[in-house]
């Protein structure tokens, strides 16, 4: 199951938030050459744009159809087809943004050091990822891909593992002249009960499951997942589902 521009806008609102919260967070600075690493359909380059009006900004991501749509929305700008574990750049930025994409990139201990290199002195590193391994959403997802007909397949899926802000802090420090970790749960509310929070990890979450069944087996997983769900996240009177997400905010200047 790759991935899937539409998919991933459905609750583009909800998944925007996060991201104003963080480039807000950004300190002011001169800024002439950003990057939007993992940039999706183009939310959070937009909001970044707006942010830093007179800057060069590029979105980067690793999906084509993510880039499509990020093109149709902002025309103006410069997107790029590439993986972020393998990026490179011979330039080095005053802004990089990595919004809800590192946690699928492995090797954080290499990976944020990197990234602080590829900055300009003063440069602002701002990370945004999804502190939810923990909860219902994933851990049910863990248990259904291990006790189901699909386990041989599944069972063994992993994401790359997240850590602490503790962790990141000491590792970023040495690098960065401040360095500042907060943890954030939005309550992001789901008109459409617990269907639309199967559809809310179907674009994200659950992809690396989904992506090794056959199609037949995809709509028996949901069907279950669905049931795990409904018992996990009460609704409320009108039949909203408020879905917890807990996310790690990291922004580090060098």
């Amino acid at each position: 199951m790759s991935w899937s521009a539409k998919q991933y806008s459905m609750f583009e609102q909800q998944r925007t938030r996060p991201v104003r919260d963080l480039v807000a967070a950004i300190p002011s600075q001169s800024v002439e050459l950003a990057i939007d690493l993992g940039c999706g359909p183009g939310n959070s380059t937009q909001v970044l744009a707006e942010r830093f009006p007179n800057a060069r900004i590029t979105g980067l991501d690793s999906s084509q159809d993510m880039l499509n749509e990020a093109r149709q929305r902002l025309p103006d700008l410069e997107f790029e087809l590439a993986d972020i574990d393998s990026w490179n750049p011979q330039p080095t930025y005053d802004v990089i943004l990595a919004n809800a994409s590192l946690q699928w990139v492995p090797d954080h201990a290499e990976l944020y050091p990197r990234l602080v290199s590829r900055l300009n002195p003063g440069g602002t590193l701002a990370v945004q990822t999804p502190d939810n391994l923990e909860e219902p959403a994933h851990r049910l997802a863990r248990e259904i891909a291990a006790s189901g007909p699909w386990a041989s397949k599944i069972a063994s899926v992993k994401h790359p593992d997240r850590h602490p802000g503790a962790w990141y802090f000491e590792r970023l420090k040495p690098h960065c002249s401040e360095v500042d970790v907060w943890r954030t749960t939005y309550h992001h509310p789901l008109a459409g009960g617990h269907a639309a929070v199967v559809e809310w990890f179907k674009g994200s979450a659950l992809r690396p499951y989904l992506q090794k069944l056959e199609e037949s087996e995809q709509a028996a997983f949901l069907q279950a997942y669905l049931k795990a769900i409904s018992q996990a996240y009460p609704a409320l009177a009108d039949g909203t589902v408020l879905l917890p997400f807990p996310r790690l905010f990291i922004v580090a200047t060098r």
